[in-house]
């Protein structure tokens, strides 16, 4: 059996006192496909109509994993009892995880269930099998899962009085994909080349695609993240995990939503552009996407930000100019968070336009703007920070050439190529 075999056990996270007829019958699910099954029951109110295994967590056991009694999390607030129960249970997992007990989660739940796996998976590492079944599922599901990985299936049906006609094949379904998630895990690929992060949006995609080609031909494994947020602290929590040797932050985007505060691409974990500094990783960084704002529809575009120069990128992607004030703004928190860098920075800057939008000729375009952060970076970055304009828009060959150059020196690689790059992965038919 796959489960035993291994010695790994699936845990699922579930208030059994509302969810406790859909947690049996995941347990029976998994039990099914041979796997040693434990229960965390995060119930906040009242006791669950059943005992549990011994294996499993108690709702007394994962408030005492967070300090806290019963008694006292009855007479919390109702958001501070859930965040209690999400603490203890990432502290039951971690400790499982530790021992090598743990193997894959699932949790289900309402906006309280969702609330507390939510909590609990976000402490597990990259690439942990998690599986989350929620009734909130089809809204904004970033406060409950950050920049994890987790797997999110809707429900449909609401979790309550047991699996029916719709919940039951759900429920199933998501036992299927943390089973299959379980006998696919592993931890990150072994390095067979040097790694070297970089940051990319539709807009910077060219320049991306050529510097991965490039740096790729020399020897590393160049690996993209999405400037959406998520993708951004992802790569951030990476970076302190050292994972690479270097980061080419060519698309620093969410520094802009995290500096103004409206852009729904801003970081999930504020203080983009500080892990490299902190750890020392060398730095290439451009303004990739500095130059406009993102938000949805064109409805929810904020009555300030409107009657500026503005792109339709889809029908829930709209992008605004963003005006030399706000690009000042900007500026400044780039050059205090470059200058605080411990190891080597080079700053490029692309004079002919950051984005693809906003090159020449585009809709975004728009030098003065563009100029409102040069002048602040000329002045206040740090002397030991190599700052370099290239005459030339991002997406232009010659600037993604400017960056390779610089990341190579960087890494002290120039000269001939390290060596043949590696298969890609699934490269060799079967």
């Amino acid at each position: 059996m796959p489960g035993r075999a291994h010695g790994r056990a699936a845990a699922i996270i579930a208030t059994l006192d509302t969810k406790e007829g859909e947690a049996r019958f995941l347990h029976r699910a998994l039990c099914a496909r041979g796997y040693e099954v434990r229960i965390v029951d995060v119930s906040t109110r009242a006791d669950p109509p059943a005992s549990l295994d011994p294996a499993d967590a108690t709702r007394e056991r994962v408030a005492a994993s967070a300090g806290v009694s019963l008694a006292a999390l009855a007479a919390m607030r109702r958001d501070e009892a859930m965040a209690a129960m999400g603490r203890g249970a990432a502290a039951i997992l971690r400790g499982w995880l530790d021992e090598g007990l743990l193997g894959g989660v699932i949790g289900i739940g309402g906006h309280q269930g969702t609330t507390i796996s939510g909590l609990a998976m976000r402490a597990l590492p990259l690439g942990f099998p998690r599986v989350l079944v929620s009734t909130v599922a089809s809204g904004n599901v970033r406060p409950f899962v950050g920049a994890a990985d987790v797997a999110i299936l809707f429900s449909v049906g609401d979790l309550l009085g047991g699996p029916n006609r719709v919940t039951r094949p759900v429920l199933a379904r998501a036992a299927g994909m943390l089973a299959g998630m379980m006998e696919a895990a592993g931890p990150l690929a072994a390095p067979r080349a040097p790694a070297v992060a970089i940051t990319a949006l539709g807009n910077t995609h060219a320049a991306v695609q050529r510097i991965i080609a490039s740096l790729g031909a020399h020897g590393y494994e160049v690996v993209p993240f999405h400037a959406s947020g998520a993708g951004g602290s992802a790569m951030e929590a990476l970076i302190r995990g050292r994972e690479f040797e270097a980061v080419i932050d060519l698309t620093p985007h969410e520094l802009l939503g995290e500096v103004l505060g409206d852009d729904i691409y801003a970081p999930v974990t504020s203080g983009r552009l500080t892990a490299a500094g902190e750890t020392g990783v060398p730095q290439v960084v451009a303004p990739g996407g500095l130059d406009y704002l993102v938000f949805g529809a064109e409805d929810t575009i904020p009555a300030r930000y409107r009657g500026r120069p503005t792109h339709h990128h889809n029908p829930y992607n709209t992008n605004v100019r963003a005006t030399p004030a706000e690009l000042r703004r900007v500026g400044e928190a780039l050059a205090q968070r470059l200058n605080a860098a411990r190891g080597p920075v080079v700053f490029l800057n692309p004079l002919r336009g950051w984005s693809h939008i906003g090159a020449e000729g585009g809709p975004l375009w728009d030098p003065a703007a563009n100029d409102a952060l040069r002048e602040v970076l000329r002045r206040a970055l740090a002397p030991a920070i190599r700052y370099v304009e290239v005459d030339a828009g991002i997406n232009d060959p010659r600037f993604a050439d400017a960056v390779v150059a610089a990341a190579r020196e960087l890494l002290g690689r120039s000269g001939e190529p390290a060596g043949p790059r590696a298969p890609a992965e699934g490269g060799v038919p079967c």
